[in-house]
């Protein structure tokens, strides 16, 4: 079998002869030009000359898109693999929705090239089929934000399966931002013209909730004085948010996993069953797989609405994007309030890039916002919340300022002891109870143990859990 040959498309000399030295290093026959022109006039021979091609999306004469589009034309059965320095939201929804096989942001991991490379060449051997003709571009996702190539991922995993209509389910802490993501599965899919209903879970008691997803009858209980259409229904065409699904009831977990085999709902008090043309995409902050084996959630329901998963990382995984997260608010805060955007001081800027935002993205905005309302053009360490700047709030009455070498900052402890501590601190003044400590914290009961197991102050956790019920 011949060598696959590979097409490099790249402007800047260093980089161009990097790539060629690890494409031949892996045993591939590799053309390079020095700008997009060059790549599209070699576009123009059609199928079957190159297996891929590798391009830099900025580039003097023509860019990466135009190579893209020059290929998906020519040659759509060529996989195009886009590199840039410049990676967002944007970037990545465009390319993957233009048809790029995949995005790699400068500087790019080798190992993760190769792969990838790999990846790309191993599907044109096995497809056959040509790709799909470019989609118009949609709007970039305005309030998912990040550069990490975690977010990366999970922008090109959202890409992928908006257009389909399987059934998603999105993992992640709270505050990871599940219901952004759930809205841009429907705002770049077909069904974006129909409705996209949310529903928490855990806002409803099981009796509302099967109201609220599958409607009623009029007289089908006391206070049902009129026939009301549920969310399966109204969102008939469009798409169903189930958020926190994982806290939905045994009948209600029958009752959905039966919908979604029959593809029907009948109404509460009804006689005859109800069809619905329904996308399902659900989010949870629990772990469904131990809730299965729990024997808490069902076996075949959770098969039925895991089909494809995206998982969102915690804040605190991807440090990175934080510094992008504070600009967005407040940018977002300044359009908001009619005000200039405020600026924000570099030593504030480190603190909120250290702390381990265990309410996740939610806190962040709270944060800046609580900043933007206090400070005075310019936020500084003190506008921020006291843990996150490490100052000890001032009790009621005692009329001093803040005190930054006071309290459970004073020693200068590490990160790890800053949470033991913060947590205790929380604990105390909700009067050891858990429940309330972890509402305070912005985290769940099963986060804030874990914390404490890491911190060896986990005793008699079960006995305050129950407690706490």
């Amino acid at each position: 079998m011949s060598a696959s040959r590979v097409l490099v498309a790249e402007d800047d000399r260093v980089a161009r002869d990097l790539l060629c030295e690890i494409l031949r290093g892996e045993g591939y026959e590799v053309e390079a030009v020095d700008d997009g022109a060059g790549a599209i006039e070699r576009a123009q021979a059609g199928e079957g000359r190159y297996d891929l091609v590798v391009s830099d999306v900025r580039m003097e004469r023509s860019g990466g898109f135009d190579v893209l589009e020059a290929f998906t034309t020519k040659a759509p059965g060529t996989p195009v693999i886009l590199i840039t320095a410049f990676g967002d939201v944007s970037g990545a929804m465009e390319a993957i929705q233009r048809g790029a096989y995949d995005y790699v942001s400068k500087p790019f991991n080798i190992e993760e090239l190769r792969l990838t490379v790999g990846r790309a060449l191993e599907r044109r051997r096995l497809v056959a089929e040509q790709k799909a003709a470019p989609s118009e571009g949609k709007p970039a996702l305005q309030d998912i934000v990040g550069k990490s190539p975690v977010m990366l991922e999970v922008y090109k995993l959202v890409a992928r399966v908006a257009g389909s209509t399987a059934t998603v389910l999105v993992e992640g802490e709270s505050g990871t931002g599940k219901e952004l993501v759930a809205r841009a599965i429907h705002t770049h899919s077909p069904r974006v013209a129909a409705p996209f209903l949310p529903v928490n879970c855990t806002a409803l008691t099981e009796s509302l909730l099967e109201s609220e997803l599958f409607g009623h009858a009029r007289g089908a209980f006391t206070g049902a004085i009129a026939t009301k259409r549920g969310l399966f229904e109204a969102a008939s065409g469009g798409t169903l948010f189930l958020d926190e699904i994982g806290d939905m009831g045994p009948k209600m977990q029958a009752q959905l996993l039966r919908t979604l085999q029959d593809g029907e709902v009948r109404p509460v008090g009804g006689s005859e069953s109800i069809r619905v043309d329904v996308r399902l995409v659900c989010a949870t902050n629990k772990n469904l797989e131990e809730e299965v084996k729990s024997g808490r959630f069902r076996e075949d329901l959770y098969y039925r609405i895991n089909v494809v998963t995206v998982h969102l990382p915690p804040l605190r995984e991807r440090r990175d994007d934080i510094p992008s997260l504070v600009a967005h608010f407040l940018n977002k805060l300044a359009r908001r309030e009619r005000r200039e955007t405020a600026g924000l001081s570099p030593e504030a800027l480190k603190l909120l890039s250290a702390y381990d935002w265990p309410g996740n993205v939610r806190e962040l905005e709270n944060a800046i916002e609580r900043a933007v309302a206090v400070a005075k053009g310019v936020i500084l360490p003190s506008d921020l919340p006291p843990e996150v700047s490490g100052r000890v709030a001032p009790s009621a009455g005692s009329g001093g300022g803040p005190a930054p070498d006071d309290g459970i900052i004073a020693d200068r402890p590490t990160l790890g002891e800053l949470e033991r501590r913060y947590i205790q601190l929380v604990l105390g003044e909700s009067g050891g109870n858990k429940k309330k400590a972890a509402e305070k914290l912005g985290i769940d009961r099963r986060t804030l143990y874990r914390a404490l197991e890491r911190s060896g102050d986990d005793e008699d956790a079960a006995a305050d859990d129950d407690e706490d019920r």
